[in-house]
């Protein structure tokens, strides 16, 4: 690049902070009622006596507790431990992946012994992460297309959860509708079409926080469900999890952002042993005292922004170049039409994401298309769609296979609060789009379970 070219170029970036500063209308803030709030552990090591040791460590500065299992299905030892937190005053979700655990009697007599306590099933970890990564049994492994990928998906996990003959909820009293719940890095939207009332958007290793709010509060928010986080290891060896300021840190990103759950997962990869250390179990009760202290104020909807992507386009949002398309194509597959017309386009779609980041902040949820209703309907302050021209003309202009131009088409109705916004998002799109450094902090690596 030459040094004139390279020069306006670091004027104009290091001076958009100014031209954003000055040129976004100034957010109003809402008091409201704060939604109620659940913040917990999930333990998925065997030991009785070291889980009730747990409990008794946090149950002062929490109200939830997640009784997990890998692979030992006893219900013993659930009888016991159940007792145990509903004794402490703690809600408690039940973890497993088999749809014959915990037994239909054992639903029966848990309405009967725990009453609302006893908050779900907490059924099949990561589905949308083993689906993109093709890892642990992923639901496709074969498609035709985007949507005949996203049919598979969300009716075979559909079938698993809700409609199949031996599907979790098949084991409830009737009279009792127990909510699911899973925890996850990928495809939360496709999560909650399929069937799920809670994703728990997972904050690991390196992984954006932010996008993962985004994503998740987003799937949530058009589909009228709950969302929260899971905070799981950031280490692959030990000592797994963060440390206690990045923990304490996470847990009130996520409470400022409107999370219902906070969960810290607890245990090794071996799934022996606790990790959760005294400093993380400080920074867990200096959070609880936190939140008693500081009702939050939730922004509205009204006042967040939607960036729609393109239907059922969807990767993880980690190297827009190496992330597969639902774990199946490459991001430049000719078997994609869509990648017949954009090329590159799962890097432009990510440096859109990253422009509005810089624009709407905390106050950007990502979406997609909803058959049920508009996303316009849902009460955003501003909806951007991902092939809108007036906003990424210069990003949607693309090369076809025969050398020709290829203009974005017209998109649903850009609605804005404030003309000012728009050239502050178009001035931002074409910074990020020049500075790829931008991207590369949505590049990670997942935690292989």
């Amino acid at each position: 690049m030459k040094v004139k070219q390279l020069t306006i170029m670091l004027i104009f970036l290091l001076t958009l902070p100014f031209f954003l500063n000055y040129s976004l209308p100034t957010k109003t803030v809402f008091a409201q009622t704060s939604p109620s709030l659940y913040v917990g552990v999930d333990v998925a090591f065997e030991s009785i006596a070291a889980t009730e040791q747990l409990i008794d460590n946090i149950s002062a500065y929490t109200n939830l507790f997640v009784i997990g299992c890998y692979g030992n299905y006893n219900e013993t030892r659930l009888n016991i431990i159940s007792q145990y937190v509903y004794d402490k005053g703690l809600s408690f979700i039940v973890y497993t992946d088999d749809p014959r655990y915990p037994s239909r009697q054992w639903f029966e007599n848990a309405s009967i012994d725990w009453g609302n306590r006893f908050l779900g099933i907490y059924f099949y970890d990561e589905p949308g992460g083993k689906q993109l990564d093709q890892s642990s049994y992923p639901i496709v492994t074969e498609a035709d297309n985007l949507s005949d990928a996203a049919t598979q998906y969300v009716n075979t996990l559909n079938w698993w959860l809700r409609s199949g003959r031996h599907a979790i909820t098949s084991s409830f009293p009737s009279s009792t509708n127990y909510e699911l719940f899973t925890s996850d890095y990928s495809l939360y939207w496709y999560d909650y079409q399929a069937g799920y009332d809670t994703v728990f958007a997972e904050f690991a290793l390196n992984y954006d926080r932010a996008l993962n709010i985004d994503l998740c509060r987003g799937a949530a928010t058009v589909q009228n469900k709950s969302w929260g986080v899971m905070i799981t290891n950031k280490y692959t060896l030990w000592p797994y999890m963060e440390n206690e300021s990045e923990l304490y840190n996470d847990m009130k990103l996520a409470y400022e952002n409107g999370a219902k759950y906070i969960i810290v997962f607890d245990s090794d990869v071996n799934w022996t042993q606790n990790v959760l250390l005294k400093p993380q179990q400080d920074a867990m009760r200096q959070f609880w005292q936190y939140a008693q202290t500081h009702p939050r104020t939730i922004s509205p909807v009204s006042e967040r922004a939607a960036y729609v992507l393109p239907e059922d386009y969807t990767y993880g949002f980690r190297s827009p170049t190496q992330d597969r398309i639902w774990g199946l194509w490459n991001s430049d597959s000719p078997d994609i039409p869509l990648l017949k017309e954009y090329s590159n386009l799962t890097l432009q779609i990510s440096m859109g994401v990253a422009a509005l980041f810089r624009v709407f902040g905390n106050n950007l949820d990502i979406v997609y298309p909803d058959a049920s209703r508009t996303i316009e309907s849902v009460g955003y302050s501003n909806v951007v769609y991902w092939n809108d021209s007036r906003l990424i003309s210069n990003l949607t202009a693309t090369t076809s296979p025969n050398g020709s131009v290829v203009q974005a088409t017209q998109s649903p109705e850009y609605k804005q609060n404030s003309s000012s916004t728009f050239y502050v998002i178009a001035a931002c799109v074409l910074a990020t789009f020049v500075a790829v450094e931008t991207v590369l902090m949505l590049k990670i690596r997942r935690l292989e379970r």
